[in-house]
């Protein structure tokens, strides 16, 4: 025995206090002692699969030019392609070409001739050109009427003229040309010359002192569907669909 007055085994290490080891809230030789319970993570919650299908609406911008009636077709759209809204964006006559090599309209509905360069252009229907004229015209005793007709008529052509006709032996107006084709057919309706148009243009500025009547030895006028070669999106294409009369299960071609 040493003198420190701890006993120590064999291997000097000390030796456990026996009263240590049966003090109250020991653990039995052998047992492993228990761990704490956590509480099991809840997976967080990922997308629904319902809103991963919803598709985001989005707007396929169509230009018209003046007497342009797409009403038919805007209304076989909004059953088609409930989620992608059509906004009609109006186009003069002038700006038309601009207006799609810019961007500002995926398609339009033009009036040709077009410069159809980068274009694909689709005529869609023919417009036959009416003379507008007062109601105390002495024309409008015909039921149609011939360019020979207008010989020695005050002939109006308005700044955003789309026929460029040329009628023989017509009288030049003495005045500037009207802004556009409404002020002309007021000008006309006050009893002063004609004004030629496309018959849509006509009826577009309709008024109870004017008339009209068809002109039939002059060409037709054209509305077409035009759009960008290069930028022909699947709105694009679903309108052409449209407008060729495809179904809605019918395949491109």
């Amino acid at each position: 025995m040493s003198k420190g007055g701890s006993s120590r085994g064999r291997t000097g290490k000390p030796r456990r206090d026996a009263s240590a080891t049966r003090s109250g809230g020991a653990k039995k030789s052998g047992a492993k002692p228990a761990r704490a319970q956590r509480p099991t993570p809840r997976p967080s919650p990922g997308p629904s699969p319902v809103a991963e299908s919803v598709e985001v609406p989005q707007a396929f911008t169509l230009g018209a030019i003046p007497g342009a009636t797409p009403g038919k077709w805007i209304d076989v759209w909004k059953e088609r392609m409930p989620l992608t809204a059509l906004e009609l964006i109006p186009l003069s006559f002038a700006e038309q070409r601009r207006a799609l090599v810019d961007g500002d309209v995926e398609a339009a509905l033009v009036r040709l001739p077009i410069d159809a360069e980068e274009l694909h252009v689709i005529p869609l229907y023919d417009e036959v050109p009416v003379v507008v004229t007062s109601t105390e015209s002495h024309l409008t005793a015909a039921d149609d009427l011939a360019l020979s007709d207008l010989a020695g008529e005050v002939v109006i052509v308005p700044q955003d003229d789309v026929l460029g006709l040329t009628v023989p032996g017509g009288v030049a107006a003495s005045f500037a040309p009207p802004a556009d084709t409404g002020e002309a057919v007021a000008i006309v309706a006050a009893g002063v010359g004609v004004v030629i148009v496309p018959m849509s243009l006509a009826r577009l500025h309709h008024r109870k002192d004017a008339e009209y009547r068809v002109l039939r030895d002059a060409p037709v006028s054209t509305v077409a569907l035009a759009w960008v070669a290069e930028r022909t999106t699947p709105s694009v294409e679903a309108f052409v669909g449209i407008v060729r009369g495809r179904t809605a299960n019918s395949s491109r071609g």
